[in-house]
């Protein structure tokens, strides 16, 4: 199978279901920055630090395909295929595994700022492009619907990825940086 098929060399592309979009539609943006989100999770991933959460990491990639593949599809157009489902309790096991980490860790007093260890910066910044992604989806929200549960999963998706940055912070032995402000 050939990767390119000169297709978008005018600037469109196809969702699933065949409608023609230009590349710079908020559809696009939405799903674009969605699979970003998913390649700084697979960073996270490699870490040696998340060693014992991959798999737990890969399901939370699995999930992002599976927004992708919703946010990827024309909303006016019957499918013929049918596509993977987001569930409830799929937000549940984020909550579930910020509540675990947050047992071991200090009470949040301060601001936190990125940094300490690179691994604690990637997962700060994949919680800055979580956060992208969800605003641009409420964005796309307005204008087409988009499931709640996709919206719900990414917010809380950012919350994992803000409490996992304190959780390497604590597991690698380094000081989280904490902002103090000029008075």
């Amino acid at each position: 199978m050939k990767i390119y098929t000169k297709t978008g060399d005018t600037g469109l592309t196809s969702l699933i279901g065949g409608t023609r979009v230009p590349k710079s539609s908020l559809r696009i943006d939405c799903y674009g920055t969605v699979d970003e989100l998913n390649s700084y999770l697979g960073l996270l991933r490699d870490q040696d630090v998340n060693a014992t959460r991959r798999d737990l990491l890969k399901e939370m990639q699995d999930r992002l395909f599976t927004i992708g593949s919703h946010l990827a599809t024309d909303p006016g157009k019957e499918l013929r295929q049918r596509l993977p489902d987001l569930h409830a309790a799929d937000v549940a096991l984020l909550e579930t595994e910020m509540d675990r980490m947050n047992e071991s860790l200090p009470p949040l007093r301060e601001f936190i700022l990125p940094g300490g260890h690179p691994a604690v910066s990637f997962g700060h910044v994949a919680r800055c492009v979580c956060r992208r992604a969800e605003r641009l989806v409420i964005a796309l929200h307005d204008e087409a619907p988009v499931e709640d549960l996709i919206i719900m999963y990414l917010n809380r998706l950012s919350d994992y990825l803000f409490v996992l940055s304190r959780q390497m912070a604590h597991e690698l032995g380094v000081a989280e940086v904490t902002w103090k402000p000029r008075t």
